[in-house]
């Protein structure tokens, strides 16, 4: 497979991708694949599956059906960056996929920053009371419908990763900016 070859692009799209139709969201790692699907409008996104990677024909075969059953109209790929915004191994690997995945599926692609996405999947997983078998199976997909999810939510979709600290609310500098923060209680509910 061609996809251990760095892209040089740092472009956030192959192609176009459309606002309506749906969408496969992956989460690319060697030896798992995350899956998940948003509706045809483009408002909700599922955990659909994790595939467990076997050779470059099966893994191609198995993503042009699914593409094709779910009459996909693109895939959005997490794209593994830096807490700096910054792409290294991990991202050129997701960014050669993607370019593998384009050329199988004839579909565009949207890369899409994953950060913190797997700890997410983690949140929501040491919820349950799945065994750590299970947990384990279903971590990728929901890895994927966390990326998904912010993808379809964004107002910006073309957004290139920013450094992560500009995505944070600051911390107040001083006892006066966190006063000026607090909203006072109505009269009436302190009167109890």
């Amino acid at each position: 497979m061609s996809e251990s070859q760095p892209s040089p692009s740092t472009s956030m799209t192959i192609g176009t991708v459309p606002s309506t139709g749906v969408l496969l969201g992956l989460d690319y790692g060697t030896r798992r694949i995350g899956v998940a699907v948003t509706t045809s409008e483009q408002r909700m996104s599922l955990p659909l599956e994790t595939y467990i990677r076997r050779s470059e024909s099966l893994d191609r075969d198995w993503l042009k059906k699914v593409a094709r059953d779910y009459r996909a109209v693109a895939l959005v790929i997490g794209l593994p960056v830096h807490m700096s915004g910054q792409e290294g191994e991990k991202a050129q690997m997701a960014r050669a996929f993607g370019g593998w995945a384009a050329e199988h599926t004839g579909l565009p692609v949207a890369f899409w920053d994953e950060r913190y996405s797997s700890a997410a999947a983690d949140y929501f997983l040491a919820e349950t009371s799945h065994s750590r078998k299970n947990k384990i199976s279903r971590r990728d997909q929901l890895a994927a419908h966390v990326i998904l999810s912010s993808y379809i939510e964004a107002p910006d979709r073309s957004a290139k990763p920013a450094e992560f600290q500009t995505l944070v609310k600051p911390e107040p500098e001083s006892d006066q900016d966190i006063a000026s923060e607090t909203v006072d209680a109505p009269e009436s509910s302190l009167d109890g």
